[in-house]
């Protein structure tokens, strides 16, 4: 028998094939929604995959330390993109959300994301163990996590701003702070609801009633949610069969190939492709769950649950959005929905996690 290369040997071969078939299911979703056409969509977004899929495996051979001293400054960078997108960045769908790279449009937001969990990771990592229940231990967190999402509130993008508080907020809760502090919060956050919603946009609270009272507008503000029910439900338990999605091909379902793709699929592949589906992303997060709680180190713990609430968040709030059960607030599918930076952004994830994997077999475990 040949031996096998150590090299060949230490490519995860497991979790490339899992992302491979999530995507390549998306890809096929992407053919249908174009009508039988793998542009414009399809073509793109599989070279897309194979793109960032080389850079999330070349990401997860650095050294952990590389991501623990650039933290900051990662942070900094994605922070003053923010700011150039208020500047320079260019309206699409209503929003001001994108830069124009030439080869791609770059939503900055989205690797906030990564970006905010690496530097309060940082923070925490070097925070001695005692004094996470001090007040030293909150409030630079709250700046960190503050500055970004109000500068992603500006856009305007609810949506995105509640996934960067949320990533910050596991990082926050997995580094030990008091637990009182987020019920706390919880309570507060609640009590000011009234004022909070009074802030939002015209469309943002137009979005938040229609969610609590969908038949209001089914033509209107309530349409997304109504055409989404409508191809999920028609699906049934096998689906009317690939290209035979009646919603998407006649454009009943805004946002087939992006933020309702879901929708897309469940009308074509039905119940039994939506359990397929989920149970590939339990497998992604199961994967991500067990590094964190294997990491040789608080940095690697801290992040490595950080990255998975994000993907976790990417999911959860998509399958709500489509199904009637949440607002509106444009989260894509991860790997599914069509489009480059939410792509880059899962991908980025899974490569920081992946060498924080690879760490974790060079040594024992080492908290400090």
């Amino acid at each position: 028998m040949i031996p096998v290369p150590p090299a060949i040997q230490r490519i995860p071969w497991k979790l490339i094939a899992l992302l491979s078939a999530i995507t390549g299911f998306g890809l096929l979703v992407l053919y249908s929604a174009a009508g039988g056409n793998f542009s414009p969509w399809a073509l793109q977004q599989g070279v897309r995959f194979l793109v960032f899929l080389g850079v999330a495996l070349i990401i997860g051979r650095f050294p952990l330390r590389i991501f623990e001293d650039f933290a900051y400054l990662g942070y900094i960078g994605v922070l003053i993109l923010l700011v150039a997108v208020e500047l320079l960045g260019f309206v699409g769908g209503g929003s001001q959300r994108w830069l124009n790279l030439g080869f791609m449009n770059l939503q900055p937001s989205e690797l906030m994301k990564v970006a905010i969990v690496l530097a309060l990771a940082r923070f925490y990592a070097q925070l001695p163990p005692g004094e996470t229940r001090n007040w030293t231990a909150l409030w630079p967190a709250l700046i960190v996590i503050g500055l970004p999402a109000a500068l992603v509130m500006l856009q305007p993008d609810l949506g995105t701003a509640l996934a960067i508080c949320a990533s910050g907020i596991i990082v926050m809760f997995v580094a030990g702070l008091p637990f009182w502090w987020f019920g706390g919060a919880a309570i507060a956050g609640a009590a000011a609801l009234p004022v909070l919603f009074s802030m939002l946009h015209d469309y943002q609270q137009k979005r938040v009633l229609i969610f609590l009272d969908p038949e209001s507008d089914p033509l209107g503000a309530g349409y997304h949610i109504s055409q989404s029910k409508i191809a999920i439900g028609s699906g049934g338990i096998g689906g009317k069969g690939f290209l035979n999605g009646s919603q998407s091909h006649l454009d009943y379902l805004p946002e087939g190939h992006t933020d309702f793709i879901f929708a897309t699929m469940a009308e074509e592949w039905g119940l039994i492709g939506g359990i397929g589906l989920l149970f590939a992303f339990f497998l992604l997060l199961r994967w991500s769950t067990r590094v964190a709680l294997r990491a040789r180190t608080r940095f690697g713990q801290l992040v490595a649950a950080g990255l998975t609430m994000t993907i976790f968040f990417y999911i959860a709030i998509n399958l709500s959005m489509v199904m009637g059960m949440a607002p509106v607030v444009g989260i894509p599918l991860p790997l599914f929905s069509y489009g480059g930076s939410s792509m880059l952004t899962i991908m980025a994830c899974v490569g920081i996690i992946l060498a924080i994997e690879n760490d974790s077999k060079t040594g024992t475990r080492r908290f400090h």
